[in-house]
C-alpha cells in the first residue's frame, strides 16, 4: 500500500499491515487529466488532479495526519498487477483509515444540505459506482465543498444521506453495523442505478 506525506507529498511504500486509523483518505469523482501519477511538481499550479491532492493533504495535515491515500496517485497503473491489487482491498482501505474526506466540488457549506435543491442532494458523487463503498465503509466521514470547507458528516446528516441512497439509515448510525446483515440482492440494489466508467468496473465497485 502507498500512502502519501501530506507534509512533502512524498510516495511512501508500506510492505507490511498499516495498523487501523493511522492515516487519512480521499473519496472524490474524477475529471479529466485528473492522473497525477508523476507528482510532478511543475503541473501543481496548472493541473486539476494537483490541486485536488494539495488540497486533500492541506486539510488532513490541518487535523494532524501525516498520510493520505488518494487514488489519483497512490496507485500504479502502469501495472496491472498492482491495479488489481489496489482494486481488491479498496473496500479494506476505506474501512481502515481514521478518516474519509469526501470532496464535493458541486455542492456549498452556505446551503442546507438536508434541502431537496442543495448542491449536496443533486452531488454527482452519490450516482458514482465506486463511492458506493466508499460511503459505507469509512468508520468516519466528513463531506467537504469545492473550498475544503465541511459541510456536516456522514452521522450527522445520515437522514439526507438514506432518502439519497435509499440505503437503511441504521447502516450509518452504528459504525460497528455489519453490512453483510442486509442481503446479496439489497447491497447490489444499492448499486443499481450507479453509474461506471467502465462496464467491468461494476463487479469491484459492488463489492461490499
Amino acid at each position: 500500500m502507498r500512502l502519501l506525506n501530506t507534509r512533502d507529498l512524498a510516495l511512501k511504500e508500506f510492505y507490511t499491515n498499516i495498523p487501523k486509523y493511522v492515516y487519512a483518505i480521499l473519496s472524490h469523482t474524477w475529471d479529466k487529466d485528473e492522473d497525477v501519477q508523476d507528482l510532478d511538481i511543475s503541473k501543481r499550479d496548472l493541473d486539476a488532479g494537483w490541486k485536488k491532492v494539495i488540497g486533500a493533504c492541506s486539510h488532513a495535515k490541518k487535523y494532524g495526519f501525516k498520510w493520505i491515500w488518494i487514488d489519483s496517485c497512490c496507485i500504479d497503473k502502469s501495472s496491472s498487477a498492482d491495479l488489481s491489487e489496489n482494486l481488491n482491498s479498496m473496500y479494506r482501505f476505506y474501512a481502515d483509515a481514521a478518516v474519509c474526506y469526501v470532496y464535493l466540488p458541486d455542492a456549498s457549506s452556505a446551503e442546507n444540505p438536508r434541502d431537496s435543491k442543495s448542491g449536496f442532494r443533486r452531488s454527482k458523487w452519490f450516482t458514482r459506482g465506486w463511492t458506493l463503498q466508499e460511503l459505507i465503509a469509512p468508520s468516519y466521514t466528513v463531506f467537504l465543498d469545492d473550498s475544503w470547507k465541511e459541510i456536516g458528516t456522514r452521522y450527522g446528516l445520515r437522514d439526507a444521506i438514506s432518502a439519497i441512497t435509499s440505503i437503511p439509515v441504521e447502516l450509518f448510525e452504528n459504525k460497528d453495523w455489519d453490512v453483510t446483515r442486509y442481503s446479496i440482492a439489497q447491497r447490489m440494489s444499492w448499486a443499481a442505478f450507479r453509474e461506471t466508467t467502465r462496464a467491468e468496473d461494476r463487479a469491484y465497485c459492488g463489492h461490499l
